[in-house]
């Protein structure tokens, strides 16, 4: 035989087993799907103790996974958003409500560089007209979302959303939150042979409270009604979409998350395991920052576990870059790690504390307790939590925060650890123009 064939054919030998080989190395990355739900804290959930609501597919997807009782996230949407994404608390990188900065670095960039494939589809709320982050500048390839500038309808019926780059508006009869669904899966279903990771910040249960497509009366009124029913149909989107992994094959490599953003909206009444309250979305007590946390990955976590560990949004970045097997990734001034150890089963890096930073609109010219406060930190521990202008609450017996306790003997090495918790961050916002907030507002 003719060298040059013996080494044209030596060459195609070892690309066809370098590709076979690269095949494998893609096939062993588990896909990734992020959920956040909009608006509904750990207590609307039946996974979580509720009789008030049901949601069968979350409680499938707890019982056959791990279910945390203390993640905790900022009370208010974009906060939570912009500390999920990049893995660090806001008191390092927030600048503004809807306000995505700039060039700082996501999960989504991380996956996409690692070789995934990569898509967001929901509600968006990091853009304006003037300041932010679009879909492509933060890492996704492909995206469906509402909120973001050019759809300015409505989320839900008669939705307008935005797909890769084309604002597009829908009839009467079309619901958002069904084309959000459909657009996932046709990823997924698009996208079935290469690692990917995609997510899910759902435009539900967040108001206006509106009946679904699954609703008893399409012409309901009954905010509480209809509240419920949405909290239905989001768990029968995340049902199809798991459904959508199990017909291709793909449910046991794929790490499903589910959470929610911060607490239930303020304006309905609640049932709190046998206290009707308020929901506590954009307040700082538990009922604001407690949210859901469900991880299942079958073959991997093993079902029926519950984990009491102190999470928190910053841990989520570095837990998925670890449970995909990717290199650990460097986050600079990333406060969060990895509960991935416990998951499998494992002791882990426990928290002792967690930390909070909210400054949800810093330029807005009013004053409110809820959405439009000064500059507030806080460190927690499970029972105690002390906010840096010298607060200092008993979480378990006083979750709503009404009577701050005193200079207690037997609390005190609690609190000086706590202030030690708050020392180690800054004092204020690091992004934060504070020349151009005290011009319009007061510190009260």
């Amino acid at each position: 035989m003719d060298s040059q064939i013996r080494r044209l054919i030596a060459i195609l030998f070892f690309s066809a087993a370098s590709l076979s080989t690269t095949a494998a190395q893609d096939a062993s990355k588990p896909n990734i799907i992020l959920i956040m739900a909009d608006d509904v804290g750990y207590e609307c959930f039946s996974a979580y103790g509720s009789k008030e609501f049901s949601t069968p597919r979350l409680d499938a997807l707890a019982a056959g996974g791990m279910r945390f009782d203390q993640c905790h996230s900022t009370p208010l949407c974009t906060p939570s958003r912009v500390n999920l994404m990049t893995g660090k608390s806001n008191v390092f990188n927030y600048v503004d409500f809807g306000v995505f900065p700039k060039g700082e670095p996501t999960f989504a960039n991380y996956f996409k560089d690692q070789g995934y494939v990569t898509a967001v589809a929901g509600k968006w709320q990091l853009m304006t007209p003037n300041d932010g982050t679009s879909p492509e500048e933060a890492g996704f390839d492909r995206h469906c979302v509402w909120n973001i500038p050019g759809t300015e309808r409505s989320r839900y019926w008669k939705p307008s959303l935005m797909h890769d780059g084309e604002v597009v508006n829908y009839g009467e009869n079309d619901y958002g939150s069904t084309i959000i669904a459909d657009y996932l899966i046709d990823f997924i279903k698009t996208n079935q042979s290469e690692p990917f990771l995609a997510y899910y910040p759902m435009n539900l249960p967040h108001n206006p409270f509106d009946p679904t497509p699954r609703s008893k009366d399409r012409q309901s009124k009954d905010a509480k009604q209809n509240f419920i029913d949405m909290v239905a149909y989001m768990d029968h989107c995340v049902g199809r979409i798991e459904d959508t992994l199990s017909e291709l094959g793909l449910r046991e490599n794929t790490l499903m998350i589910f959470t929610a953003d911060n607490g239930t909206n303020s304006k309905l009444k609640i049932d709190f395991f046998g206290d009707e309250l308020n929901g506590g979305k954009g307040f700082t007590h538990d009922h604001g920052t407690k949210v859901p946390l469900i991880m299942n990955f079958p073959g991997r976590i093993e079902p029926g576990q519950v984990s009491e560990d102190l999470t928190c949004f910053s841990d989520i970045f570095p837990t998925i870059v670890e449970a995909a097997g990717l290199p650990p990734k460097e986050i600079s001034e990333g406060d969060g790690w990895s509960f991935w150890p416990q998951c499998l089963g494992r002791d882990g890096k426990q928290r002792e504390w967690i930390y909070g930073y909210y400054f949800p609109r810093p330029f807005s010219q009013k004053f409110d307790m809820m959405y439009s406060h000064w500059e507030v930190a806080w460190a927690r521990d499970k029972r105690y939590k002390l906010y840096r202008d010298g607060r200092f609450f008993d979480v378990i017996d006083d979750v709503r925060e009404m009577n701050v306790l005193g200079d207690v003997e037997e609390l005190r090495a609690v609190r000086e650890r706590l202030q030690s918790a708050l020392d180690s961050y800054p004092e204020k916002g690091a992004k934060i123009d504070y020349e151009r907030v005290t011009g319009k507002r007061k510190n009260p």
